[in-house]
C-alpha cells in the first residue's frame, strides 16, 4: 500500500514543535557531532523531517544556519546565567562571605547548564578545532558572557570582596575546565552522578582557594 507523502515542512507527528525549532535542534546536533564542513543542508533537512527548501526558508544559507545554532545555545545559556549573575552582583555590597557564596551559585548554574546540554560543549569544541574560521561566533556568542562574569569579578575586587588580578584568565580557565568535565562525562562508562559530585566539589575548592576569606 502506498503511504501518503508528508507535505514539505510539516513536522513529524511525534514532534509538534515549530518547524524552525526542529531545524535548529537537528542542525545543532549534527554540527556538534561532525563540524561545519561535514554537514549539508540536506543532512539537516533529513534529520528534521522536512525538505531542503524548508530549511532554507527558515534559516537561509548553511553559514546562516550555523550561526543560528550558536545564537540558539547562546540565548539559552544567557537566560540560565542571568538571574544567578544578578544575585552575585547584588551580593557584592553584603560582604565577602555573601559575595563568594553567590559566585559558587553562579558556577553551579553554569555547570548544570552544560551538563544538561552537552551538545553546547560539542558545538563549541568543533568550532575551536579551526580557530581561524568563524571567529565572529566567539565575538557574538561567547565573549559577551565571558565579559559579564569578568566585570562581576572586577567589581567584587573593587568592593574588597576578593582579590582578582586577572579576571579574564580566571573566567576562561573555569569555562575550559567545565567543558573538559562535560567531555569526560560523555566518555565515562562509570557513574555519571559520582563524576558530577566530584567535579562540583573540585570547582568549589578551586573558588575557595582563589578567593580565601580576608584576614582580619
Amino acid at each position: 500500500m502506498t503511504m501518503p507523502r508528508r507535505r514539505p515542512g510539516r513536522p513529524r507527528r511525534d514532534d509538534q514543535r515549530p518547524t524552525h525549532d526542529l531545524v535548529l535542534a537537528a542542525a545543532t546536533a549534527l554540527f556538534a557531532e561532525r563540524g561545519f564542513d561535514a554537514v549539508s543542508v540536506r543532512d539537516v533537512a533529513a534529520a528534521a523531517g522536512v525538505d531542503v527548501a524548508t530549511v532554507a526558508h527558515h534559516t537561509g544559507t548553511k553559514a546562516q544556519l550555523y550561526d543560528a545554532c550558536f545564537a540558539r545555545v547562546f540565548s539559552a545559556e544567557r537566560e540560565a546565567l542571568e538571574a544567578a549573575g544578578q544575585r552575585a552582583a547584588e551580593a557584592l555590597t553584603a560582604g565577602p562571605d555573601q559575595a563568594l557564596r553567590a559566585l559558587h551559585e553562579l558556577v553551579d548554574v553554569f555547570v548544570d547548564f552544560l551538563e544538561d546540554r552537552p551538545e553546547t560543549t560539542a558545538l563549541w569544541l568543533r568550532r575551536w578545532l579551526e580557530p581561524q574560521r568563524h571567529a565572529e561566533l566567539d565575538r557574538r556568542y561567547s565573549a559577551p558572557l565571558y565579559a559579564q562574569v569578568e566585570r562581576l569579578l572586577a567589581a567584587a575586587a573593587r568592593a574588597g570582596a576578593l582579590v582578582e588580578p586577572a579576571p579574564h584568565v580566571t573566567v576562561r580557565s573555569l569555562v575550559w575546565a567545565v567543558h573538559g568535565h562535560v567531555v569526560a562525562l560523555a566518555a565515562r562508562s562509570g557513574s555519571a552522578a559520582r563524576e558530577r559530585r566530584e567535579f562540583r566539589a573540585f570547582v568549589h575548592r578551586l573558588l575557595d582557594g582563589l578567593y580565601p576569606p580576608a584576614t582580619p
